[in-house]
């Protein structure tokens, strides 16, 4: 089962994220030449963070559990549509009067 509404934000969030990695290595590369010590080691903690970053994003066993928690709300929600209604109903209802409060 595709879910639609939640593949799209997931490809957004690559393509975003792919788009930062660029300039984050066309950084990188402008500023190879630059010998300072501290410059050294933002260069070397942002090649690692934008590596992790990466890492994490295109781990197949979390995109797996994600998936596996969607179907699982998804599932959830569908068999008890009435109780999360009226749950969201209550909550609606106690924001609005918390909020109406002067």
């Amino acid at each position: 089962m595709r879910n639609g509404a939640f593949d799209s934000p997931i490809r957004h969030l690559r393509k975003d994220l792919q788009s930062v990695a660029r300039d984050a290595e066309e950084l990188l590369r402008a500023t190879a030449d630059v010998t300072n010590d501290r410059v050294q080691e933002a260069r070397a903690r942002t090649q690692k963070t934008v590596r992790q970053a990466f890492d994490n994003l295109y781990d197949r066993r979390m995109q797996r559990r994600v998936r596996k928690y969607a179907r699982y709300t998804d599932a959830y929600v569908r068999d008890h549509t009435w109780s999360i209604i009226g749950a969201v109903a209550g909550v609606a209802l106690l924001v609005g009067i918390l909020t109406r409060r002067d």
